[in-house]
């Protein structure tokens, strides 16, 4: 189940039909995602929110920050947001639940460190 982490960043890291290949294979088509600041769902949401983000911060990249704790069909972890290669300015930490296929179904993130 820690393996779904990489497939989520991959997806956040992701443009065009890379990432519409990701959502396709790894989040459920009904996925729910809720932030604090968003609340979306399905793939289009997921890839507009996804957008949105990539354009908030063009060049940055998500990669995971420690390690991430599983059971059952959840994973928690922290993620950051930042150029590659420095610290990222931007940290959170969000738990994913997987459906009954091992897609991810739901989103529950909280924002840990955000500039200003």
């Amino acid at each position: 189940m820690k393996d779904i982490v990489q497939q989520y960043l991959a997806t956040w890291n992701a443009t065009g039909e890379d990432r519409a290949a990701l959502l396709r294979a790894h989040w459920s088509p009904g996925v729910t995602y809720t932030d604090p600041m968003a609340e979306t769902t399905g793939h289009d949401g997921i890839a507009a929110l996804v957008d949105g983000v990539r354009a908030q911060f063009p060049g940055h990249v998500f990669t995971q920050v420690g390690e991430a704790d599983a059971h059952h069909r959840q994973t928690r972890f922290r993620w950051g947001l930042g150029p590659q290669g420095a610290e990222p300015p931007v940290i959170g930490f969000d738990v994913l639940v997987l459906d009954e296929s091992g897609r991810i179904q739901d989103v529950r993130g909280f924002l840990d460190r955000v500039p200003a």
